[in-house]
């Protein structure tokens, strides 16, 4: 089922901030261990890029996946959108040039700082 016109530019909107603050260096995106994800923390969101396939080596399609940290909903995009899919490419060229000399890390990784928040 497509998307109303509304949501289409309220999309856009965001992609246009996503590309904007991480030009501007305002959002860190980090690579993910073992894969080609890269995913960043964002407005209480977790930002996935995908998929785990370097863009560079595949002609998959690209994917942003946005889901609030309290909340079960989602949001995704695919670079195959009509409307949407050429923006996607730009923050995945931009992601992958800002993140590519990061050191890869482990989104799921288990901090001391976490773990005693949850245990006393």
């Amino acid at each position: 089922m497509g998307r109303d016109q509304v949501t289409n530019e309220r999309l856009a909107r965001l992609l246009a901030q996503l590309i904007s603050l991480t030009e501007g260096g305002k959002l860190h995106w980090e690579r993910q261990v073992g894969s080609a994800h890269r995913y960043a923390r964002w407005n209480n969101n977790l930002l996935i890029l995908g998929p785990a396939e370097s863009p560079s080596d595949s002609k998959l399609p690209r994917y942003l996946f946005v889901t609030p940290f309290d909340s079960p909903s989602c949001i995704e995009i695919n670079s195959n959108d009509e409307g949407l899919g050429g923006a996607l490419m730009d923050l995945v060229a931009i992601v992958e040039e800002k993140s590519k000399q990061e050191p890869p890390t482990d989104p799921f990784g288990i901090s001391e700082e976490e773990l005693s928040r949850l245990t006393s």
